[in-house]
């Protein structure tokens, strides 16, 4: 058996391990069913991809994402080690045909969510495959909980009886006291293995902010520390509007959400990750596999839906082990906010059931049929079908995908036929009077011999790949073009695809999962407090607060996130009738904006807000329509 540093070298090119990753990968190697909760960024993936290397046989991964488990295959064969992943859509041969790769193709790794245990077919084929690890990525979903709970993970325990000599490692960078415990029940470890690194991030100052203005925080905080800084917002539209607007402030700023292409995420990404742009504003679909050690600071816009969710993506700063900031800007209305956002938004069991019903209705599926179809869904159009609201209607998707209901895989997609309708000649006409469309028709005709002679389907991923524009360029091109009566085209497009698990039993298939949804609805209430707690407490160390939460114990406070901070400093009593005295002068010349005098008094923002307050008080001073204060006798 090849020794694991090795292994190491000769695939991920690095000398040495990380701390923990040599304990746990030796527990692993021999036999041992092992626990393991690293903090984001830990290097949670090599304890189980090294003993897999080492071993004959093949290693099965179960893993709840599919663009996780894409992510991970794609990096395994760049190093040349065969993997694949069997996600949802793929039909019963090409399954039947993989799995049978999987016993005689020399594969070391096999991706599967924990769905496609229930098939059959997969029981039956890892019967008979070497099996040499079980390994379960993001295991806190097995935990009801979990801040992820999804059912279909305790299927897990099927392997054990399947393959009962293969030993289990469970990975985690997220999970409580009680979800620890839950995991190891869940998964019957016999004398497990441990290991739990401490959630302390020693270089990371944790602030929270109080901010009427947060656009103007944010400017001055990403002006101080010019590096690399990711912004976490509420929706896209945001993402677009703070990187616009941080580009208006000469920084250089981009931004990433679930609505993008593939190709423009790509782009986006590259421009980051390659220091070209200092800032990336981003939803949460943002951050899944980063490992950029140079981040230098994570803003949170909004307030995270939880101190899980948080702390995951604070996590995503300081990896170079210099000292980051993970800031929470907040305001009054933020907690108003953050409960309309994830509370009230909250599907009950009654309208799980009624959405279930139209969905099932919406793809004419009949009672006790629909297993394993998958359909390309165009969500607008059915909350616009059945009048429903679109956030709690998500939100039920969502919720039916997490229980095995269904899967949801969020993806744009363009389905798109076109046929030239101009002789050639009039079409190279055209184009000399629009020559910035040459390559992309060329490109067409090219790909597409036919498409003079006949309506054909065309692959806008492949056109843009070819003639080196964004997909969302090409389609304003190809508009252009209809509108030009140069071709046809029909574009048609759908956000998500929709797979059914189970066979359509309506109201019993969600009464199966009722005393679930209303358990889940208790955690979040309970996350969501825990994160309004975090922000309001300003007596404990930002530290401290985390990882109690985590349960870890006897923590010293960290010394630089903002409570440390406020701490240190001495209480000197303003000096009001200087300030006074100062604003007067100041606004005898004109009008005046809080920000302007801030930076030529060099005072606290406190103590102006105080004085301030005083003169409009005493009518000595007014604001005027534009925000901005004058003198009231002048």
């Amino acid at each position: 058996m090849e020794h694991p540093i090795n292994i190491l070298e000769r695939y991920w090119k690095f000398t040495e391990f990380r701390l923990n990753q040599e304990a746990i990968i030796n527990a692993v190697i021999e036999g041992e069913d092992t626990f393991v909760l690293l903090p984001t960024g830990g290097g949670k993936s090599l304890c189980f991809q090294i003993p897999a290397l080492a071993k004959k046989g093949i290693c099965i991964v179960i893993s709840p994402l599919i663009s996780l488990m894409k992510d991970q295959v794609q990096a395994l064969n760049n190093k040349g080690i065969k993997a694949m992943a069997i996600t949802s859509g793929i039909s019963y041969s090409l399954l039947d045909t993989l799995l049978d790769n999987c016993i005689y193709g020399n594969y070391k790794f096999l991706y599967l969510s924990p769905e496609r245990l229930q098939q059959e077919l997969v029981q039956d084929r890892i019967k008979q495959m070497h099996v040499n690890l079980i390994a379960v990525d993001e295991a806190h979903c097995i935990s009801q909980w979990g801040s992820d709970f999804r059912p279909a993970y305790k299927n897990i325990s099927l392997l054990r009886q399947i393959q009962p000599s293969v030993n289990v490692v469970a990975l985690t960078a997220s999970a409580r006291p009680e979800v620890v415990d839950d995991i190891v029940k869940e998964l019957d470890f016999i004398q497990p293995k441990i290991f739990k690194q401490s959630f302390a991030r020693p270089n990371l100052a944790y602030m929270v902010f109080h901010e009427n203005d947060k656009y103007y925080r944010l400017e001055t905080i990403l002006k101080k520390h010019i590096a690399s800084s990711i912004i976490y917002v509420r929706n896209r539209k945001l993402t677009i509007e703070i990187s616009a607007f941080l580009e208006s402030k000469n920084m250089t700023s981009t931004y990433y959400h679930g609505g993008l292409s593939n190709i423009e995420k790509d782009i986006n990404m590259t421009a980051w990750t390659q220091n070209q742009k200092q800032v990336m504003v981003a939803t949460n679909a943002f951050g899944m596999g980063i490992d950029k050690p140079d981040v230098k600071t994570v803003i949170h816009f909004n307030l995270p839906e939880s101190i899980e969710s948080y702390f995951q993506e604070a996590g995503r700063v300081g990896r170079n082990g210099q000292k980051a900031f993970a800031v929470i800007l907040k305001n009054n209305s933020d907690a108003t906010l953050v409960k309309n956002q994830f509370l009230s938004i909250l599907p009950t069991v009654d309208f799980v059931k009624q959405v279930y019903r139209k969905l099932c209705s919406y793809f004419q599926i009949s009672y006790g049929e629909g297993e394993y179809l998958t359909f390309d869904f165009k969500f607008n159009t059915f909350c616009k079908t059945y009048n429903f609201g679109s956030i709690l209607c998500y939100n039920t998707l969502l919720l039916l995908d997490r229980n095995s209901i269904i899967t949801l895989s969020k993806q744009f997609k363009n389905k798109v036929t076109a046929q030239f309708v101009v002789s050639n000649s009039a079409l190279f006409n055209y184009l000399e009077t629009h020559q910035d469309f040459n390559m992309i028709v060329k490109s067409i005709l090219r790909m597409y011999g036919g498409i003079f002679d006949h309506i054909t389907k065309i692959d806008l991923i492949k056109i843009s790949n070819k003639a080196s524009v964004t997909e969302s360029k090409l389609i304003r091109v190809l508009q252009q073009l209809e509108k030009d009566k140069i071709i046809t085209l029909n574009l048609a497009k759908t956000d998500a695809q929709i797979t059914f698990i189970e066979p359509r039993e309506d109201d019993k298939t969600i009464n199966r999962i009722a005393s679930i949804i209303e358990q889940q609805n208790k955690l979040k209430q309970h996350q969501v407090n825990a994160m309004l707690n975090y922000i309001e407490n300003d007596s404990v160390c930002k530290s401290i607060q985390l990882l109690t939460y985590f349960g870890e114990k006897d923590m010293k406070p960290c010394g630089i996130c903002s409570v440390c901070i406020n701490s240190k400093k001495v209480a000197t009593p303003p000096d009001i009738k200087t300030i006074k005295k100062n604003i007067i002068k100041l606004l005898e010349n004109g009008d005046q904006s809080s920000r302007d005098l801030i930076s030529i008094l060099n005072c606290k923002e406190a103590d102006l807000k105080v004085v301030l307050k005083l003169l409009l008080e005493h009518n000595i001073i007014t604001i005027t329509p534009t925000n901005t204060y004058k003198l009231s006798h002048i």
